[in-house]
């Protein structure tokens, strides 16, 4: 972590990402969702460790981080990405689509609740490395930071915290952090500038997106 704290501290305000950690060093308050972790209950390594999925479109299956095989009900590839939707059912969530986009280092998802379980979130941007690894077969690797966005209202940024304590744990280096930080800073800034509306600031970079 030491070697991402001169640069954080030293952003100004309007860098955005950089900025918000600069003023929670700096000891300002930060508009940043604090991490979930209970107080006085730091996460362990195993934790920390990076979320790794793997998408088999021919089998229409998914290996989640815990190696568990899960059935995909649907796939669609563009070249800019892959769409996945897959039952849950979930005591939470019954239903998940997701975009994976490699070029912009985003997971866009939209989650369907269970009666009772609806959460005021519109999109969930997951910030990682979504790769093509074979013409059919997809990798997953979240970098901790997400991004909760709110139709028209607020775009929120989580995660940092676990970001910092795995680069401080060796479980991510100093360039994917930056990396990481980089890029959702980016995502950030764009919704932002299309009046916190993920869509049309993806349609700026060629990408549109279909749901069911």
């Amino acid at each position: 972590m030491s070697a991402l704290i001169p640069l954080l501290a030293a952003a100004p305000a309007v860098t955005g990402i950089a900025g918000y950690v600069a003023r929670d060093f700096r000891g300002v308050a930060p508009v940043i969702q604090p991490t979930t972790t209970a107080p006085g209950s730091p996460m362990t390594t195993t934790q920390l460790k990076p979320k790794i999925e793997h998408f088999n479109i021919a089998e229409l299956t998914m290996t989640d981080p815990k190696g568990f095989v899960r059935p995909i009900d649907r796939v669609h590839v563009e070249p800019w990405g892959l769409y996945v939707a897959r039952t849950v059912n979930g005591p939470r969530i019954q239903y998940l689509e997701t975009w994976l986009l490699p070029e912009l280092w985003l997971r866009v998802t939209i989650a369907h609740y269970q009666p009772g379980h609806h959460r005021d979130l519109d999109y969930c941007l997951h910030i990682g490395e979504y790769t093509r690894i074979e013409p059919k077969r997809w990798k997953s690797m979240d970098q901790y930071l997400e991004i909760a966005v709110r139709h028209s209202r607020s775009a929120e940024l989580r995660g940092v915290a676990d970001l910092l304590s795995a680069h401080s744990a060796g479980l991510i280096d100093t360039a994917h952090a930056h990396r990481a930080l980089d890029r959702a800073a980016k995502a950030m800034a764009g919704v932002a500038a299309h009046g916190h509306e993920v869509e049309p600031w993806l349609a700026t970079n060629e990408i549109t997106l279909t749901w069911m």
